[in-house]
Order: structure tokens, then C-alpha cells, then sequence
């Protein structure tokens, strides 16, 4: 039936907005929609050639009714499409903002929603959970972002609007990330290793991924 492959993606772009990471791209999904659109402007334009271009709803009301209904699910698939890319769009600029690098990210649990709907992506067992389109986007938005913020060396835009409680905190090192220079010195990151850290010198490694605040 029209529309219900279009609300399985609008489905998609709600659990999308309740978790961390963005899952993968419904590449088979969107294309299914997107040729349910086709097919619908082909049985509309069906639908009027017998007329040559002077069709007059009152004359033939089962033809306008037809024709109503394919207007209305094609509307709607369009909508969910926008609405689908939209919900993914923001999610991959929030991502950028918090200084996580989507690309690197590995999603272990992305396909079990697709799995769910009965739905394979085309991301699956890939470490990339985007679109060629959407990678695209999110290295051209890093790039304006990082000459945005680069106006402004001395402010780190991109950190917790939110006063810290704590000065430092305790962290895990989840990946290693080799040594990074603090303003108290050179800090190892080995995988597994624990460390009490000033909260300000990796906010950004915590969002990246490499450590996990332990308190």
C-alpha cells in the first residue's frame, strides 16, 4: 500500500533523534520511496492522457478521485523522504559541533532496527554509517565549521555551554590515542589506563569517543 514505506522512514528518523550515534543510511528504503513517486506521477499522467489536457473533475469524478489519491501519497512520500534526510542532517551537525568524527566511528549495533523492519542497508558491515552524499556533507560542514571557529583561537566554541563541577575528573582511556600536551604536561593515552585529568584539557577527546568520565 502507498505511504507505509514512507512512514517506516519517518519511523527510522524518530529513533534517530533518541540515540547517540546516527545509525545507517535506509539507502534501499529511500530508493523503494522514491520510486513509489515515480510510480505514482506515471499513473497520474496515466490517468490524463485519454483527456489531452482539458480534464474536468465534475465530469468524471472516479478518474479525480484517482488521481486525488495519487496526488496525496506522492505529497506524503515526499514529505517523509524530506523529513527522514532532514532529522539525519541535524543529527550530523549536532555530531559536528560536539567534535565527534563520524567517519572513524564504528556502529556494532546499527543494522538491528534495519534487521527489525526487514530492511538491509547498504552500510551494513561497514564502519561508516553515512551516505556517500552525507559524508560529503559532513566533511564540507567540518570544513566551514573549523573556519568559523578559527576567527576565534581563543575560544573553544564548540565546548559545554554548561559550567564544569569539578576541575578534573577521573577518566578511562576506551582507545588509544597516544600522548597529547596539557598545560601541566604530556598525558600517555593507553587503552584500559585510568586517569585524573583537568575536565577542560579532553571534553573534546570524551566526545570523540577516546575516554569515558568515570565519575
Amino acid at each position: 500500500m502507498y505511504g507505509e514505506l514512507g512512514n517506516k522512514l519517518v519511523q527510522h528518523a524518530k529513533r534517530t533523534q533518541s540515540l547517540v550515534h546516527l545509525p545507517p543510511y535506509q539507502t534501499e528504503l529511500v530508493r523503494t520511496v522514491a520510486r513509489e513517486v515515480r510510480d505514482l506521477d506515471r499513473d497520474v499522467a496515466r490517468l490524463l492522457e485519454p483527456f489531452g489536457g482539458s480534464f474536468n473533475p465534475s465530469a468524471d469524478p472516479a478518474t479525480a478521485c484517482a488521481l486525488l489519491v495519487d496526488h496525496i501519497c506522492t505529497r506524503r512520500n515526499k514529505r517523509c523522504l524530506l523529513a527522514y534526510h532532514r532529522v539525519r542532517t541535524e543529527k550530523l551537525e549536532e555530531l559536528c559541533w560536539k567534535g565527534a568524527d563520524v567517519l572513524e566511528q564504528e556502529q556494532p549495533n546499527a543494522d538491528e532496527g534495519a534487521a527489525a523492519h526487514g530492511v538491509v542497508s547498504s552500510q551494513a558491515g561497514t564502519h561508516s554509517s553515512l551516505s556517500p552524499e552525507e559524508e560529503e556533507y559532513f566533511r564540507q560542514y567540518s570544513d566551514m565549521l573549523a573556519a568559523y571557529k578559527g576567527q576565534w583561537t581563543d575560544i573553544d566554541l564548540t565546548g559545554s555551554l554548561e559550567p564544569p563541577r569539578d576541575l578534573f575528573i577521573d577518566v578511562r582511556v576506551l582507545k588509544d590515542a597516544g600522548e597529547i600536551q596539557t598545560e601541566y604536561g604530556v598525558i600517555n593515552l593507553t587503552k584500559n589506563s585510568q586517569l585524573y585529568v583537568r575536565q577542560g584539557d579532553v571534553e573534546r577527546l570524551i566526545a570523540q569517543g577516546f575516554l569515558e568520565r568515570l565519575s
